[in-house]
């Protein structure tokens, strides 16, 4: 296949709102069930384990008028519930056997009381995480959510779901970060080859696709990239943060890229890269992805830091590993995770000089002109001035 032919393949996963791909899904086996889920993180491998499909829940983006949505939330918070909401009870989500809310903020814990009380005979779960890193505490809670969600998920499987099962649910989610890892270090050594609407297309197909085809595709999608030259140019090379939970639309990433910048890192679609390393098959396997989660996994907004004089960090060594010039913090409107850490990340950033600028947006922004005069007087300033 081409980089096109795969382009294009997820353009069509991307824009169809009626999740035909679970559906199909479903409808190849008996029995089948599927299990939405919010952004951030969820351990997808407890779901693959029990032979359900996870299916990342994203909102309904610029392409979903919200009409009965608005109904159940005020207009001064993010979008992203009212749109999840207009999903829902559209019928857009009636494949789905049950929905997880992961722990982001306030809104997505009361989006999960509303989806109870809207849909009563689907399985609706708020997935806590711990505030405590020391695993004999926050690890010992986090691993009793995993177990109660394993026992769940069981249940509604109408079978165990053993320790063997989990660890090849491991390998193959061990697997599918590895090939992401693969693909955002090729797009950060070659981002003319790689663009990050394309590595965002790719990332979101992966919402709906069972996960090893997922992977497959990926490296599909690198070989082909490597076999065909694009033209380089002299773009400056930024980091983006900040959307994390309510996503961009597509244009607006195409935007920034049009502007003259090579996003060479980000935090898109962290359910994907949100553990850094492996997770170890040996043991016992809720205990490993407790201590992943704990250890090992991306620092954001969305997540306690015990330690607040790290807090940059890992933005930091975003920048440094990735050969950036600047950050382009990019919030989605009333988000308070991201908009309440973002004075601190730049105040990180200026003590080590370097530069940033700031914007937000919403999933359904239309008027991205503004956005990329914005994103090119910053790139044209790196190249001008910047050492």
């Amino acid at each position: 296949m081409t980089v096109q032919d795969i382009v294009n393949r997820c353009q069509a996963l991307f824009d169809d709102l009626d999740f035909q791909a679970v559906q199909d899904w479903k409808a190849a086996a008996a029995g089948r069930k599927a299990i939405g889920y919010m952004p951030i993180y969820v351990p997808r491998e407890i779901i693959h384990a029990a032979g359900m499909l996870p299916v990342g829940i994203f909102g309904g983006g610029d392409q979903l008028e919200v009409i009965h949505g608005d109904a159940y939330y005020q207009s001064y918070i993010c979008r992203i519930p009212r749109s999840t909401i207009e999903l829902g009870i559209s019928g857009r989500l009636d494949c789905l056997d049950g929905m997880l809310f992961p722990s982001i903020c306030d809104v997505i814990r009361n989006l999960s009381g509303m989806w109870q009380l809207l849909f009563e005979d689907k399985y609706v779960r708020y997935f806590d995480v711990p505030q405590n890193y020391r695993d004999d505490v926050g690890g010992s809670f986090y691993i009793h959510e995993l177990q109660q969600l394993r026992d769940d998920l069981a249940e509604m499987a109408g079978r165990e779901i053993s320790d063997e099962d989990l660890r090849q649910s491991i390998a193959v989610y061990n697997d599918n970060r590895r090939v992401i890892a693969d693909l955002y270090a090729l797009r950060a050594k070659q981002p003319w080859q790689v663009p990050t609407s394309e590595v965002y297309l790719l990332l979101r197909a992966g919402m709906v696709l069972p996960v090893e085809e997922h992977s497959q595709l990926i490296r599909d999608y690198v070989a082909a990239a490597d076999a065909e030259q694009r033209p380089r140019r002299d773009n400056c090379r930024v980091v983006v943060n900040g959307v994390f939970c309510e996503q961009p639309p597509l244009g607006l990433i195409k935007s920034i890229e049009m502007a003259g910048c090579y996003v060479v890192d980000d935090d898109f679609l962290l359910v994907t890269r949100w553990l850094l390393d492996d997770v170890p098959l040996e043991g016992d396997p809720l205990e490993n992805l407790s201590a992943a989660f704990l250890h090992r996994s991306a620092a954001t907004s969305a997540k306690f830091e015990p330690d607040k004089q790290d807090k940059g960090r890992f933005l930091i060594d975003q920048v440094r590993d990735n050969g950036a010039e600047g950050v382009i913090f990019a919030a989605p409107s009333f988000c308070d995770p991201a908009l309440l850490d973002r004075p601190m990340l730049q105040d990180a950033l200026s003590a080590v000089d370097i530069p940033f600028t700031a914007f937000k947006y919403a999933e359904n922004t239309g008027q991205l002109q503004a956005i990329r005069e914005q994103a090119g007087t910053f790139a044209d300033s790196i190249k001008l001035w910047s050492a």
